[in-house]
């Protein structure tokens, strides 16, 4: 029987041990935000670590304390009796480095300087954020994870994972991803990106000091970022071409109010204004944003994003790149998803199998495109459920 996790407090972790980043450059101290679901078992054999996408963060399930309308990102596949049982399972979500939700970032004090990082927070990667998800493990007394899930960008930190420590990964669940960026992709975080950088209000990144945000180049890139996550399909579906003011203008022309008195449709309707539906809904959406996420962590998530390739190190070949894993494998994709298109999921499926390395691969048919990972589908669900049922019974909960 499914129910809800309830009143969720995240915990703020600190570490006081350097952090060596990719760049070169090392993060002296800094925090993490942490959120955590279940009950350990005694031989620690029980946790999951569940790695979050671009702009979500540690509340991965249940209802934040201090905001009841805040719903976990993930509320819907981690619980009580849900697909990733939190009654068998001790659940972790960790916020990474650089985001802006409680863990170190650009929003946060520089200790050198008694200003917020702004542009000058290091350029993290995908590995970096590995890194310093092990140093969490590290804390609980977990030396390896029953398994480690993720969607999306949380899906390449689950390959990483598999990568990087072998001997702390049981299973890795690797939902909607991709071994890499295709250049396509890569445009589209250009694109966002130039949004940001081209506002009048960015100032170079330390907006902090000058009072603002740089919120046009936030809804910009947001809009941008929803047109790739769905799919034609499920933006036909919801929004078709309907005028937001059809019925309206209907009526205007019947009563000969249109402007000039003589019935007719003499373009009142044409203006640069948001006249369709979706126009209405994509500018919410990038309002919405705007108003709680932070432009110097979105540039900086989408490039750990363009950076990610594990393969790079050993000329492209993503199977000697997985070679050293022992880990066992789910991959999942959607039919619809065109931004990490199920090829891109096929791609780690047959570099596993050419490595010999045991994994199970689902293309699940679903109209919703890249959200189809974090919707509710009984196919999917049902299949993450099993595998998890499987996993349950290798560690004994």
């Amino acid at each position: 029987m499914e129910s809800s996790i309830g009143i969720v407090t995240p915990q703020r972790m600190h570490f006081a041990e350097p952090l060596a980043l990719q760049n070169g450059s090392t993060l002296a101290g800094y925090d993490l935000m942490v959120e955590t679901y279940g009950e350990l078992n005694a031989d620690r054999s029980n946790a999951v670590l569940v790695c979050h996408a671009l702009n979500a963060s540690h509340h991965v399930a249940g209802i934040a304390a201090d905001n009841p309308k805040d719903v976990g990102w993930w509320d819907n596949m981690v619980g009580p009796g849900k697909p990733l049982d939190t009654n068998r399972f001790f659940v972790i979500g960790v916020n990474n480095l650089g985001s802006c939700f409680g863990s170190t970032g650009p929003m946060s004090l520089d200790e050198s300087t008694c200003t917020p990082y702004g542009a000058r927070f290091p350029v993290v990667t995908v590995e970096d954020w590995v890194n310093a998800q092990a140093r969490v493990a590290d804390v609980f007394g977990i030396r390896k994870f029953a398994a480690v899930m993720g969607g999306s960008l949380g899906g390449m930190q689950a390959l990483a994972w598999s990568i990087m420590y072998p001997e702390r990964v049981g299973h890795c669940l690797v939902i909607a991803s991709t071994p890499k960026l295709s250049a396509q992709n890569i445009a589209f975080n250009e694109v966002a990106r130039s949004a940001i950088l081209s506002d009048p209000d960015f100032h170079g990144g330390d907006y902090y000091a000058h009072g603002v945000v740089p919120r046009r180049g936030l809804r910009v890139a947001r809009m941008i970022g929803h047109i790739t996550y769905l799919s034609d399909e499920d933006m036909a579906t919801k929004f078709g071409r309907a005028l937001r003011r059809a019925e309206a203008l209907v009526d205007d022309i019947k009563a000969g109010a249109n402007g000039n008195g003589n019935g007719k449709d003499d373009g009142y309707r044409f203006s640069f204004d948001v006249e369709f539906e979706v126009e209405s809904y994509l500018r919410y959406q990038g309002d919405k944003f705007a108003e709680y996420f932070d432009a110097n962590t979105y540039l900086l998530i989408t490039r750990a994003l363009d950076y990610f390739d594990p393969a790079r190190t050993v000329g492209g070949d993503l199977a000697k790149a997985l070679s050293h894993t022992t880990a066992k494998y789910l991959i999942v994709s959607f039919t619809t998803d065109w931004r990490f298109a199920p090829t891109r999921s096929r791609e780690i499926v047959k570099a596993l199998l050419d490595t010999r390395r045991t994994v199970s691969y689902a293309e699940i048919d679903a109209p919703h495109g890249h959200d189809a990972f974090l919707l509710t589908d009984s196919r999917y669900h049902n299949l993450v459920r099993a595998y998890y049922e499987r996993i349950a019974q290798e560690v004994g909960v």
